[in-house]
């Protein structure tokens, strides 16, 4: 097993570790670096639990390898800081919680790209995240509150 020194921007910090070459991200991220906000659901990238950005695009943390993100910024659930957490409060974009950080993620991810991004393309963006609770209305009233109060 070979070992790689790996440096990248987790939420606004500097990292420098060390990982083995076949180390996954999402492992890398819960249980080297506690960022549990990320999890990992179906571990074939597409629940969309294990969603963090990295150089601002969303991505499946349990399908890259951590050498992957060398140079690279990363933003987890934990780095976010921005109204959207409030609006899936307010809207009930929630209920048991398991997609909420993946979702928030993503949204912000879509945000950032799109500001003014319509109701169909809110919709359309949260279709990698699977949510068998709310049915998708409180979160995308969510974001689209979000997108409003920007």
């Amino acid at each position: 097993m070979t070992e790689h020194r790996i440096r990248f921007t987790l939420n606004g910090e500097a990292v420098d570790v060390k990982v083995a070459a076949e180390r996954l991200l999402v492992d890398l991220l819960r249980y080297d670096l506690g960022k549990t906000g990320t999890k990992d659901g179906c571990s074939v990238g597409v629940c969309g639990l294990c969603t963090v950005q990295v150089d601002d695009a969303p991505m499946s943390a349990c399908l890259l390898l951590a050498t992957q993100v060398d140079g690279a910024s990363v933003r987890t659930v934990e780095g976010l800081a921005s109204p959207l957490q409030e609006a899936f409060i307010e809207e009930g974009g929630f209920q048991c919680g398991i997609c909420t950080s993946g979702q928030l993620v993503a949204a912000d991810a879509l945000l950032r790209a799109k500001p003014d991004a319509s109701d169909a393309e809110i919709a359309d963006w949260q279709m990698g995240n699977l949510c068998r609770c709310t049915g998708y209305y409180g979160i995308t009233r969510a974001i689209a509150k979000a997108r409003d109060a920007r």
